[in-house]
């Protein structure tokens, strides 16, 4: 029995835990430094949060993930994240550091994260930048989660070359999005990229709207 036990504990995960608070001065400086935000974005600072959450790694153990929100979604993305810990899902980059700090950092691997003041990506079939409307990532109600195991897909292209294998989406992987994953944001309200109709997938993106 004690052996039971101590097996359980070694299983058990340390408890979730998330906060939301305004953006700092020093976090709201570096969007405007990198480009994320500027005074043509559809969403002032004052209404974005920063988001602090507890996640699985692909290390197995936990970290702290922080990511920048629309503050009218922030405790439903709260309630996403608890979900998505209790389920073992792996994040593997949900840092500040890789979505909004130098050149160098923001090349990191694999970044998941929310805000970013651009428009929508238009489809790899048609090599544009832009399509001239709002990404849901320029108002803070959208999340990437790991892009690399989550391409964003168009024609049976995608421009990230280390997606490549995981355009096979039947052979799951650690950190590929699951029918499970799926479910905690359709919970919320929230849809997901890899249900759009036709030939263009983003399997990383959820967002308010499906969009």
């Amino acid at each position: 029995m004690r052996l039971i036990a101590s097996a359980l504990v070694a299983l058990a995960l340390p408890p979730f835990s998330a906060s939301i608070t305004p953006l700092p001065g020093t976090l709201q400086a570096q969007l405007v430094t990198g480009g994320d935000w500027h005074a043509a974005c559809p969403v002032e600072p004052s209404r974005l949060r920063l988001l602090s959450v507890q996640v699985w790694g692909f290390d197995h153990n936990p970290y702290r993930g922080q990511l920048v929100v629309n503050a009218k979604v922030a405790p439903q993305l709260a309630t996403i994240f608890r979900r998505l810990y209790a389920l073992r899902f792996p994040i593997r980059n949900l840092t500040l550091a890789s979505n909004y700090g130098t050149h160098h950092q923001r090349q990191a691997p694999d970044v998941s994260g929310a805000f970013e003041c651009r428009q929508a990506v238009p489809s790899p079939c048609t090599g544009a930048t832009g399509n001239g409307h709002w990404s849901m990532h320029a108002y803070g109600e959208a999340i990437d989660l790991n892009p690399d195991e989550n391409p964003y897909v168009g024609c049976g292209m995608t421009r990230n070359h280390k997606a490549l294998s995981y355009m096979r989406r039947s052979d799951i992987r650690p950190g590929m999005i699951t029918p499970a994953v799926v479910r905690v944001f359709a919970a919320a309200g929230w849809g997901w990229g890899g249900s759009w109709n036709g030939s263009t997938k983003d399997y990383m993106h959820f967002s308010t709207t499906g969009h």
